[in-house]
């Protein structure tokens, strides 16, 4: 059960709406603001009376979408999307979504997923003996394989007892003819809000820039455990389990989240700036610069420049137009493609001592190559500060990071990584400054996040993952000193 690591790669995104005149064009808006979670493929699903209508593809949404009969071909006043990247199953487009399902006593739903189900293993199989001829290799389609089976004719009661099965990480959308179903899983490790539109409708979403881009007003988090119906009979809220414990993906704050979406009540630019500020307090350095790379480490690198009274400054520009470097094949291409993504400003290096800041570290090779296009323009000294804690440990909620083979962090000690990527010196954030920065409320023992790929704290258990983490963590000797 294990998968190469990339590097830290984006979940997926979703968004629906119900009762709204324009449902399938106002999906593609919100989810181009979603498209930083999944760059695999989109899809979208809609309803119009009995009939469900849907497009996918692969690619980027604007590609999957760049004929606009597309949407013109997805008529009705309710509709899912979904933008993806790869957790689980092959990267086919018969794993893109909305899936979409056929019952005789239900009738046709759709159902789009973000996360990881712990126990996809053990459900395929119970659900083979059942009969389930499965459509894909993900375990997306596994809730909605449930759903069919469940010895009900109420389709609200199907899903809830569907949702008690399904173990790990999970936002889902589900929809009817008659209605828009949510659900996030008993730690909601994945964010999922819902507002309002001008005319009345009602939209579900991962993040709250997706509310943003469409002009919704935030009205709530989903909660834990919980389920949200909407129909045109209005809005219902229901609880499928009163085992909850909320531990939020501390990755969403750190990394994954765009900087414009708050998360809890937690403003992830604000949170990222105080990552930066407690890292320039834990780790200070001698330095004459403090730069950022771009763009997720921008906010920790003005809150680490801010806190350390060094001067912030603009000293790499990224390049938009070039593709993801982890898609490719050789390590070789993946240095070509972060020299073509990244590019230096020499005046503001040139002589300097530069502070780079980082928001995290999978396997250090992006940092090494960044660190020697610094020294190349003329960089006197580059000290590598990371604003999250070191990687150690494998993520099963939905981050494809589910061994630790590859994991620089897991393998080396920190003096070791520092001569692997050529800085000056390299630093982490405490796994304590990372929680006093984010700043949730202590309901629990985690602080209201889950931080386990930085001290092994998982707060479920594993099912599937277990056998095979317990043996690689004893051969690495993971837990030793955490």
């Amino acid at each position: 059960m294990a998968y190469e690591i990339k590097g830290l790669n984006e979940e997926c995104g979703l968004f629906g709406v119900w009762h709204h005149s324009n449902a399938a064009a106002t999906t593609f808006d919100g989810l181009h603001s979603l498209q930083h979670r999944g760059q695999e493929g989109a899809g979208i699903l809609t309803h119009e009376g009995a009939n469900l209508h849907r497009v996918r593809g692969l690619g980027l949404l604007a590609e999957v979408f760049s004929d606009p009969e597309k949407i013109k071909s997805l008529p009705g006043n309710g509709a899912i999307g979904h933008v993806r990247y790869a957790t689980a199953g092959n990267h086919g487009l018969e794993n893109i979504q909305p899936m979409l399902f056929n019952d005789s006593r239900f009738g046709s739903f759709g159902l789009a997923h973000n996360g990881n189900l712990t126990n996809a293993v053990a459900l395929r199989r119970l659900l083979a003996t059942k009969g389930v001829a499965f459509q894909a290799s993900s375990d997306s389609e596994l809730l909605g394989d449930l759903i069919t089976k469940e010895p009900t004719d109420n389709f609200i009661a199907a899903v809830k007892a569907a949702l008690t099965v399904v173990r790990g990480g999970f936002a889902y959308l589900v929809m009817t003819k008659n209605c828009l179903v949510a659900a996030l899983d008993p730690n909601g490790f994945r964010p999922l809000v819902m507002g309002t539109l001008p005319d009345g409708g009602t939209v579900i979403c991962s993040e709250t820039c997706a509310l943003d881009q469409v002009g919704a007003t935030y009205l709530r988090d989903i909660e834990p455990g919980e389920m949200v119906i909407v129909s045109d009979a209005g809005i219902r809220f229901e609880r499928y389990t009163q085992a909850t414990n909320l531990t939020v993906c501390a990755m969403e704050y750190i990394y994954f989240a765009r900087p414009d979406s708050v998360i809890r009540g937690v403003s992830v630019h604000e949170a990222r700036q105080r990552m930066g500020a407690t890292l320039a307090r834990e780790q200070p350095v001698e330095a004459d610069v403090v730069l950022g790379v771009p763009n997720s480490s921008l906010s920790a690198a003005t809150g680490y420049a801010k806190a350390s009274g060094l001067p912030y400054d603009l000293g790499m520009i990224k390049n938009q137009y070039v593709a993801r470097t982890f898609i490719e094949p050789t390590q070789a291409r993946r240095d070509r493609g972060v020299a073509m993504k990244l590019a230096v400003v020499r005046s503001v290096v040139a002589n300097k001592r530069v502070v780079l800041v980082d928001d995290s570290m999978v396997r250090g090779t992006t940092c090494r190559h960044i660190v020697r296009l610094l020294k190349q323009a003329g960089a006197k000294e580059v000290h590598v500060r990371i604003a999250s804690p070191v990687l150690k440990f494998p993520c099963f909620y939905g981050i494809d990071i589910q061994t630790t083979a590859e994991l620089i962090g897991a393998n080396h000690s920190v003096a070791e990584m520092t001569t692997i990527i050529g800085a000056d010196s390299l630093e982490f954030l405490s796994v304590k400054g990372l929680v006093d920065a984010i700043g949730l409320p202590a309901t629990n023992q985690y602080h209201g996040l889950c931080t386990a790929y930085f001290d092994g704290h998982y707060p479920t258990p594993l099912y599937d993952y277990q056998e095979t983490f317990d043996a690689e963590a004893e051969k690495l000797g993971l837990y030793k000193g955490v």
